[in-house]
């Protein structure tokens, strides 16, 4: 659904991603210890403004949430160095994603100036 109105005319959304990983069974605190490394990678990464990992009440899930200057930067962090090893370290604990969601942000408690 488009978000329509003057109210926010003015207003650059942020490029969001929030989405969950499965783990292969009794893996999900390897993915963890993986994604925890890749919030690290991302402190340097120009565009981040925020890696979230987090666990569900999934035994098997590991829940990412991102926050970015836009899309692009984004796309241009999976070229950061140390990102590729990361990702083909990771790969096998993971059995799947639980869930992706795009997000255009457009404002809330902690988002930058």
């Amino acid at each position: 659904m488009a978000i329509t109105g003057e109210w926010h005319s003015a207003v650059m959304p942020l490029y969001g991603l929030t989405g969950g990983f499965m783990a292969a069974p009794d893996k999900r605190d390897e993915l963890v210890a993986h994604m925890l490394q890749a919030a690290e990678l991302m402190r340097d990464v120009p565009g981040c403004l925020l890696y979230l990992v987090a666990t569900t009440e999934d035994p098997n899930e590991v829940a990412i949430t991102e926050l970015w200057t836009d899309q692009a930067a984004h796309e241009a962090s999976l070229q950061a160095p140390g990102v590729g090893e990361l990702i083909g370290r990771a790969r096998p604990v993971i059995a799947g994603m639980s869930s992706r969601n795009v997000l255009a942000v457009l404002g809330g408690k902690g988002m930058p100036a």
